[in-house]
């Protein structure tokens, strides 16, 4: 390999700050309720986050490549691969490496936990493993998956994932807590398959803008963004999450521009561009922001 900095395109880095911002969800809802944690823990479920991340994307880079996917794109700064492999397809090997190291860490550090706290986590950890491959070569064949898979490994399993490696149990908390980011996340990936649907449904996925169109997709789109912030107040009005959590509510000043954009213009690609660089700040800031007042926690 002449440039291993070449690498770095099919782990897509620039993205990849989105799991420690889920990870941190977990630490929030670990600290709420025992009060410490376990810092060398919080370290390795880090470093698994990351790593399951830059898995998918790898995978996800791998396999658009093969089936000539990111080819027949239309390019945006959000959706179409890194291009890296389309500028040098010698690197596909080495793409698929890099897919199955991080792998590798991923499961090796859920072991670490399943040895150290016990069985309970191999579901949530098998689960989580099927999707880092299995989201690219089965779940965006079906609609239903395609939308709901993204949240479940950032959200349900990583959050819940890192919540258990610092305490060894899952609770409510951690739950609710996830849901912000299971909606926001599976939000973030349907926006980004606006632009694909010609050239996703000509290699025969099945996703909801393909499926019942652009318009549709787009209150699809709306409700799960809303979602989000209805789990955050719900969590507090039952006193499952601290009042601080609505910290999270802020965010709503980018959500409700975001949302008239995506409702008005679903059809037109390049005026969606701003609107899914709003949508990806929307997906750090808003678990970020309720990480911090779980951790404050009142």
């Amino acid at each position: 390999m002449k440039n291993p900095k070449l690498l770095l395109g099919p782990m897509r880095l620039p993205f990849v700050i989105l799991a420690p911002a889920c990870v941190l969800v977990g630490l929030g809802t670990a600290l709420y309720e025992q009060g410490s944690v376990n810092w060398f823990y919080f370290a390795l479920a880090l470093v698994g986050g990351v790593a399951s991340h830059i898995s998918v994307n790898a995978f996800n880079e791998y396999f658009d490549f093969k089936t000539g996917l990111d080819a027949r794109t239309q390019k945006t700064p959000f959706s179409g691969g890194s291009g890296t492999l389309q500028a040098h397809p010698e690197m596909a090997p080495a793409a698929m490496a890099t897919a199955l190291v991080s792998f590798a860490i991923t499961s090796a550090i859920g072991l670490f936990f399943v040895a150290t706290w016990g069985w309970e986590l191999i579901p949530l950890g098998v689960a989580g493993l099927f999707l880092l491959y299995g989201y690219t070569v089965w779940a965006t064949r079906s609609p239903l998956l395609c939308l709901i898979a993204p949240g479940l490994g950032f959200g349900t399993l990583m959050v819940m994932g890192t919540h258990f490696a610092l305490t060894g149990t899952f609770s409510w908390t951690s739950f609710v807590g996830s849901l912000a980011p299971f909606f926001l996340v599976s939000d973030l990936l349907l926006l980004n398959q606006f632009p694909d649907v010609e050239a996703d449904r000509s290699i025969g996925r099945r996703h909801f803008p393909i499926l019942v169109g652009l318009k549709r997709s787009g209150l699809i789109y709306t409700a799960f963004l809303l979602a989000a912030y209805v789990a955050v107040l719900a969590g507090v009005i039952l006193g499952l999450l601290p009042l601080l959590s609505m910290l999270a509510l802020l965010t709503l000043f980018l959500a409700i521009p975001v949302i008239r954009t995506v409702l008005k213009e679903a059809g037109n690609i390049p005026a969606l561009i701003p609107a899914m660089g709003q949508n990806v700040l929307i997906n750090l800031l808003t678990p970020a922001l309720l990480a911090i007042g779980l951790i404050i926690g009142w």
